[in-house]
């Protein structure tokens, strides 16, 4: 006679004599969780317990290390698109919102698409995992390729690399968003706990590796590896940790099919992105060019920017690009500085103070004045100031201003050297910087930066700023005058045309109080 099954009490763990097996005739499996897979390699359903080749607590350790790594990975993909998109397409504040906020939205997408992958959460991070890394590994050499070879086809494809930006943007988010239900899945698998207390875990782990990441990307993987390097590095990191810990953790919640086309597809993946690291030179090269065209004769990347010199060979004039953009057209470049300088320094001149204008240029035009008896020259990037100093072509066309003995070069930012220089202590400030449009440093176009060049000058002293083309930018423009009238220094307006909206001036001049 054969005795009906008698429950535990409640309570009681399951005794492993009395686990289910594999068999279809188990109909206990939704009240214990010690079935494993099914022969045919199938989870035994969301709320089984997975097989480990290792203890729970050390399977939950490499889990929460996979969510610790990803989250990095995730961080990095979000900040090298925001980055190359104010490289390559300008406006850095308006980038980085769309960047940010498409993911953040695609990532609530892919949360709930995730829903679905629950009963196969291993195999299906492990794909997941494969499709972001090529994505996010690739996303820089594909943008700066589409920029470099189609940004300038105009018609319909006119905004082709911003749409690019935003599908993107909305594929790594949608995969970065489907990591966590699955995750989460992963982690009950290797031992059940409350849901409260395994998103606490979840979380954590993934805001910590978000903020390495956050601090790897500007301190580590762009200054020493570059913007295509680095996000190349970042994919074959993701794809090994992730193929690692579904492959070595979870293998046996896989069928042998699963994990070899698991394997294969990361294989690809990975000799995808080292080809492609293997050729990221060549390919930058040949995009300067398409960019920049055939005589790119100098091309490096400092810890600020990226700093291109072309022409100046053969007669053709020397051309200086920094992250991309046009300042410095050698053919008509003197409107634009003589314009800039020349104005200002109708009156006493003795001491003159120059923010930006590492090229020298600006210099130059100072220099020319008799009567200037110290140049201090504030500039952020050192190397640009030094290969304005020792390049042949560069520092021709700045009559080697460095090498006049009026001229103290300082680095660093302009806003905290100007905190501490004392009132009074120029005759002129000449405010040479980037275009107010584009550049991130908004601050240098501040009321409260008005307010300390206000300081600085002496009483019956002058202030020129550059405040970018008016007839592209009329909004940036007059905000730059008016944020002068708000910073209390009257304002005279003025704009020079040239040959190049890109190197013609438009600035705001403006006297300083008078006694």
């Amino acid at each position: 006679m054969i005795e009906p099954h008698a429950p535990a009490p409640p309570g009681s763990p399951p005794s492993w004599g009395d686990a289910c097996g594999p068999s279809d005739a188990c109909d206990a499996c939704d009240a214990c969780d010690a079935c494993g897979p099914s022969e045919a390699g199938g989870p035994g359903g969301p709320e089984a317990t997975a097989r480990l080749p290792v203890r729970p607590a050390v399977g939950r350790f490499l889990v929460l290390a996979g969510v610790f790594v990803c989250a990095a990975c995730g961080l990095v993909y979000e900040l090298e698109l925001v980055a190359l998109a104010s490289y390559l397409i300008g406006d850095s504040v308006t980038q980085a919102s769309v960047v940010l906020s498409v993911m953040v939205f695609a990532m609530g997408l892919g949360s709930l698409a995730a829903k679905r992958l629950r009963g196969l959460a291993a195999a299906g991070f492990g794909a997941l995992e494969a499709v972001l890394a090529l994505v996010g590994g690739s996303s820089a050499m594909v943008l700066y390729a589409v920029f470099a070879w189609t940004g300038g086809w105009g018609g319909l494809w006119a905004d082709g690399p911003r749409v690019l930006l935003v599908a993107f943007s909305l594929a790594i988010g949608v995969l970065i968003g489907a990591e966590v239900p699955l995750l989460m899945e992963l982690i009950q698998r290797v031992r059940r706990q409350d849901p409260g207390g395994a998103v606490a875990d979840l979380f954590a782990a993934d805001y910590v590796g978000a903020l390495v990441g956050g601090l790897a990307f500007p301190f580590v993987l762009l200054p020493f590896l570059g913007q295509l390097t680095g996000a190349l590095l970042t994919g074959t990191v993701n794809a090994v940790v992730g193929a690692a810990l579904v492959l070595g953790l979870f293998r046996r919640d896989l069928t042998r099919r699963a994990r070899w086309l698991l394997l294969a597809a990361n294989v690809v993946v990975l000799a995808l992105l080292a080809t492609a690291t293997v050729l990221a030179d060549d390919f930058e090269r040949a995009a300067r060019q398409a960019v920049y065209g055939q005589d790119v004769r100098v091309a490096v990347r400092t810890d600020v920017q990226e700093v291109v010199l072309t022409g100046d060979t053969d007669g053709r004039p020397l051309d200086l690009f920094l992250d991309g953009r046009l300042r410095v057209r050698g053919s008509d470049e003197r409107r634009y500085h003589e314009a800039l300088v020349h104005p200002a320094m109708s009156g006493p001149h003795a001491r003159v103070l120059v923010l930006g204008g590492g090229d020298g240029l600006a210099v130059r035009e100072v220099l020319r004045h008799p009567g200037v008896r110290r140049v201090d020259v504030v500039e952020l990037d050192p190397q640009l100031a030094r290969l304005a100093r020792h390049d042949p072509g560069l520092s021709a066309l700045n009559e080697h201003a460095y090498g006049d003995a009026r001229v103290h070069t300082g680095t660093g930012d302009a806003f905290r050297r100007l905190r501490s220089t004392p009132s009074g202590s120029y005759d002129v400030v000449i405010s040479d910087l980037p275009d107010p449009a584009v550049t991130a440093s908004t601050k240098l176009y501040s009321q409260e930066f008005y307010g300390l060049l206000r300081r600085v000058l002496a009483p019956d002293g002058r202030l020129v700023v550059h405040a970018g083309p008016v007839s592209a930018h009329p909004r940036a423009f007059w905000t730059v005058d008016a944020t002068l009238r708000a910073a209390g220094l009257p304002t005279v307006a003025y704009r020079v045309g040239a040959r190049d909206p890109g190197s013609g001036p438009d600035a705001a001049s403006e006297p300083g109080p008078t006694p």
